[in-house]
């Protein structure tokens, strides 16, 4: 397609309406790859795949950008396990999409099912998890060495697979490293925003991105962002953690489809 092309105006409303959606559960606990991303599929069906991805990845950065950039103000994020995880899951997702021409994703998804089923009963039974932070081994050589390797695990997912992967952020920086859900909602952002810079350079130079539609999409990802992160900074985590059950539930359900189908 032109790389300035736009769909119809019905259509471009309701890709907007989604970006928008997806900003909201992008900023309050990720995920939001599961709306935007199916909605840009079945409104540009003829639309070569990567442009697909390539215009999604615009969106989504500004709306990451924008949620990072409100939650600094009221729970900063911590930079210090936010870097070498943006590291290591570049390096991650480049490994992911070279494997994935060589292993079918398939292989790995019911491993994944089982590890977001297995994590969707852990936290509803946990009430407490990630409502105050208590952080472990934070200071220390084994806390950054977790958040790297489970960077460099995460990116390999994203480049593999992809949905949900700010919901297995959330995972690794509550369940595993012990951030309250605000606060891994904070880093998680900055996490995001340096593997979607990374992809956006990608499919820039190969022109892969249709960039007045993503443009315009990324204002709506910003306004859906910035309502979504300051709901979260109001409520709290016991509000991210509800969302967040309710985004993995979705993510459960859509990859067990692909599974079945």
């Amino acid at each position: 397609m032109d790389p300035l092309a736009l769909p119809d105006l019905p259509t471009l409303l309701l890709l907007c309406a989604a970006a928008a959606a997806a900003g909201w559960v992008d900023a309050v606990s990720g995920g939001g790859g599961l709306l935007q991303l199916p909605a840009l599929f079945i409104a540009l069906p003829t639309a070569p795949p990567v442009e697909v991805l390539a215009t999604n990845k615009v969106s989504s950065i500004l709306g990451t950008a924008a949620a990072a950039a409100t939650y600094t103000r009221k729970a900063p994020p911590d930079i210090r396990t936010a870097l070498p995880m943006v590291v290591a899951a570049v390096a991650g997702a480049a490994l992911g999409a070279a494997t994935a021409s060589r292993i079918p994703a398939d292989v790995f998804r019911p491993v994944i099912v089982v590890l977001l089923v297995a994590v969707w009963f852990w936290t509803l039974l946990s009430p407490q998890m990630g409502r105050t932070q208590a952080l472990r081994w934070h200071g220390r050589r084994r806390h950054y060495v977790v958040a790297t390797v489970a960077g460099l695990a995460i990116g390999f997912y994203d480049g593999l697979i992809g949905p949900g992967t700010g919901s297995f952020l959330l995972i690794v920086l509550v369940g595993v490293l012990g951030y309250s859900f605000l606060n891994a909602s904070s880093t998680a952002k900055v996490v995001n925003l340096g593997t979607n810079l990374a992809a956006v350079i990608v499919f820039g130079v190969t022109g892969s991105v249709l960039w007045v539609l993503g443009l315009l999409m990324g204002l709506c990802n910003v306004a859906g962002a910035v309502v979504g992160a300051r709901m979260a900074i109001r409520r709290g985590s016991g509000f991210v953690r509800i969302v967040f059950l309710a985004v993995v539930g979705v993510l459960i359900l859509r990859l067990g489809w692909d599974l079945l189908g």
